[in-house]
């Protein structure tokens, strides 16, 4: 009788301590999930950033050469 009690407690401690690993690898689980969505987070805004650097340097681009047109018709206009 012992023995069987002794068997059933190690099982028990078996079990509880795969439980608590469950427990353990979920909650890591989620942590990567998070952070992964975290790091996909800032290299979209990242991504967006940067398009609106480019957009700016492009119409910057635009006005100097506008610009640039202007001045040479009122250069050649105004005499």
């Amino acid at each position: 009788m012992k023995k069987v009690a002794v068997t059933v407690a190690v099982l028990a401690l078996g079990l509880a301590a795969c439980n608590k690993t469950a427990e353990n690898n979920a909650a890591n689980e989620t942590a990567v999930e998070n952070t992964a969505s975290t790091d996909i987070n800032a290299a979209e805004n990242a991504t967006a950033s940067a398009e609106n650097e480019l957009n700016a340097a492009g119409n910057a681009v635009e006005n100097a050469s506008a610009n640039t047109g202007n001045a040479t018709t009122n250069a050649t206009t105004n005499k």
